[in-house]
């Protein structure tokens, strides 16, 4: 990857509907080779795709949460195609320590909350953390031209 790459990639993550009229007026290449660089990019499984950033409170998910789950591992072929069916689970991690996965979810309201820990209750013990304001939102990599 040489700087043009990263220089894509950087604007790209800062408006993934960016134009290449627009990218190529950033980069001095080409149409044809800035769209044959972002196709490499993604064939390499730099660039997974692209979304739009949704703001969750304005659907009327106020509640976001970490949850902790203790798990045995025995139960991961369980446990993995449970969690990748619920909908209000943004982000499941597993990780180091006590706890074994960590789990960030949306809910409209507490109610909802506390009965989805119930249901994960069944394959270990949880540790909720309710989240009262973010300073960082969720943000990729930062991606610097040397």
């Amino acid at each position: 990857m040489d700087e043009i790459d990263k220089l894509i990639i950087k604007e790209l993550n800062k408006n993934a509907r960016v134009s290449i009229k627009e990218l190529t007026d950033i980069v001095f290449l080409s149409a044809p080779a800035v769209k044959t660089r972002i196709e490499k990019l993604e064939e390499q499984g730099v660039i997974l795709g692209y979304t739009a950033r949704i703001n969750n409170a304005s659907l009327g998910y106020l509640i976001k949460a970490y949850i902790n789950l203790e798990m045995d591992p025995k139960l991961k072929p369980t446990f993995y195609p449970f969690i990748q069916s619920c909908k209000n689970v943004l982000e499941c991690d597993c990780v180091t320590g006590k706890y074994s996965m960590l789990i960030k979810v949306a809910f409209k309201n507490t109610q909802e909350l506390d009965q989805f820990i119930g249901q994960l209750q069944r394959f270990g013990s949880t540790s909720t953390q309710i989240v009262f304001s973010t300073s960082v939102e969720n943000r990729n990599v930062s991606i610097e031209e040397e």
